[in-house]
Formats: structure tokens, C-alpha cells, sequence
């Protein structure tokens, strides 16, 4: 939820089960977010362009978890192609953002630490004509670099402020 205080209009791409949750569920739905089934790839690969394509076009940004889902360890794991692929066919930018504290951000039974700090990053775009120009994999290897790399900065900021 955090992310929503980004200036930005976006859409989430998330697994279907997330749009059942309590709360949280219809909100996505409201929000015209983006529900795939995971055991499905070649049906969720065609909704994450299709409708990703749609919302793209009305100028609005489409969020995806590069990796498929949420780092459960706050590690950047392998990517999947998705998020590129889109990218490349919608002819559009890829902006990364990495995160920091969203591990410890809930106690047990989904309570929120609400004092708990998440730091962000937004880092610099890949523009579309970068993306047009570079294969698939490549690309998804050089933001993946850039994110970890930025994700360790990033640690290191957050530990040099808290002494």
C-alpha cells in the first residue's frame, strides 16, 4: 500500500488470489488493477499485454513485480520476461523502483507495524528507445543489475541514518 503514495497513476498486475483478500480484494478490483492466475503463464503473459497495452495507451503506468511476486527474503531474485515484454510491445519506458522494510512492515496475522519504516527508490527510466533497442533477456539482466545495485545503496543509506 505504500506505493500508492507515488505520484503516479498505476496499475498493480497481481495474482488472482490477492483480489480475494478482505479489504484489500475489492479495492484492486475498484481500482481496475490487473488479476492474473499464476499456473496459467501463456493466458496471464496474454492479459498482462492485453490489458496492459489498454492502460499504457489512457497514460497510466502498469506495476509489476519483475520476479512474479514479492521477494519473501527482500532479495532481488531472476526475473521473469512479462514486465519487458510489455515494455517492448507497448513501446514505453521502464521506470525501476526498489524497496527496502517491507519484510518486517507486518507482524504476525497480517498486523501492521506501523512503526516500522519502508524506504524507497526510484531510479533513473530506461527509456523506450533503449527498451526497442535491446533483446528481451539482456534487458531484463541490465535492470536487474541496476536494481540490486540500488537496493544495496539504498540499505546503506537507511543503516548510516539510523546511527
Amino acid at each position: 500500500i505504500s506505493l500508492y503514495f507515488v505520484p503516479l497513476n498505476f496499475r498493480w498486475v497481481s495474482k488472482r488470489e490477492v483480489f480475494r483478500m478482505p479489504f484489500i480484494g475489492p479495492l484492486l478490483w475498484m481500482h481496475g488493477d490487473i488479476a492474473i492466475q499464476r499456473g496459467r503463464p501463456s493466458e496471464s503473459m496474454k492479459k498482462v499485454i492485453r490489458d496492459g497495452k489498454k492502460w499504457l495507451d489512457r497514460g497510466v503506468s502498469v506495476s509489476i513485480f519483475p520476479e512474479g511476486t514479492r521477494s519473501k527474503d527482500g532479495e532481488i531474485h531472476n526475473f521473469k520476461l512479462g514486465a519487458f515484454s510489455l515494455a517492448k510491445e507497448a513501446g514505453v519506458d521502464i521506470l525501476p523502483v526498489v524497496m527496502t522494510g517491507t519484510t518486517d512492515a507486518f507482524k504476525k496475522g497480517w498486523l501492521v507495524n506501523w512503526r516500522h519504516r519502508v524506504a524507497i527508490r526510484v531510479l533513473e527510466p530506461v527509456s523506450a528507445e533503449a527498451v526497442a533497442a535491446t533483446g528481451t533477456k539482456e534487458l531484463s539482466q541490465q535492470v536487474h543489475d541496476r536494481m540490486v545495485t540500488a537496493l544495496a545503496e539504498l540499505r546503506q543509506d537507511v543503516a548510516a541514518e539510523k546511527k
